[in-house]
C-alpha cells in the first residue's frame, strides 16, 4: 500500500509539472507575439524605407514629388500601423496642400507640386525604430 500511494505521489508531481511547464509556454508565446508585432527586422525596415528613399534630395523635380507624396498616400490608407504612417511637411511650399487624419499623418493630396520646380525633400526617421515617419518639402527658390 505504500509503493502505491508513492506511485500516485510522483504521477501527481510529474502531472503538476507538465502544466507548469505548458503554462509558462503559453505565457511566452502571449508575450513573443505581442513584440513580433512591434518590432521589425532590420531587413524590414531597410524595405519599407527604400520605397521613399529615393526621393530624397535638394534637386527634386516637382514630378518626382508629386510621386512621392502618391506613394506616402498609398501607404498610409493601405496600413492599420501608425508607425508606419507617414507626415508629411511642406514648409515654404504654398502649392502643396495635403490632407491629414487626427495624427496629423497624410490621407490626401488636395494640392499638387508645382512640376516646372525644383524641391527639397528631406526625411525625418523615428529614433526607436528608425522608420520613415515624416517628409519635409521645401521649395527651392531658384529652379
Amino acid at each position: 500500500m505504500e509503493n502505491a500511494s508513492k506511485a500516485l505521489i510522483i504521477a501527481g508531481a510529474i502531472l503538476l509539472a507538465i502544466l507548469i511547464i505548458g503554462l509558462g509556454m503559453f505565457i511566452y508565446q502571449q508575450a513573443a507575439g505581442v513584440m513580433q508585432g512591434i518590432n521589425m527586422s532590420q531587413e524590414e525596415i531597410q524595405a519599407f524605407n527604400a520605397k521613399f528613399d529615393q526621393y530624397e534630395g535638394n534637386n527634386v523635380r516637382g514630378a518626382n514629388v508629386n510621386a512621392l507624396l502618391n506613394q506616402i498616400v498609398n501607404n498610409n490608407l493601405s496600413t492599420d500601423d501608425d508607425s508606419r504612417k507617414i507626415k508629411v511637411t511642406p514648409s515654404g511650399t504654398p502649392a502643396i496642400e495635403v490632407s491629414t487624419d487626427a495624427n496629423g499623418k497624410a490621407t490626401k493630396i488636395t494640392t499638387k507640386a508645382l512640376t516646372g520646380r525644383t524641391y527639397k525633400v528631406e526625411f525625418v526617421k523615428d529614433a526607436s525604430s528608425a522608420l520613415i515617419n515624416e517628409v519635409k518639402i521645401t521649395i527651392n527658390s531658384a529652379t
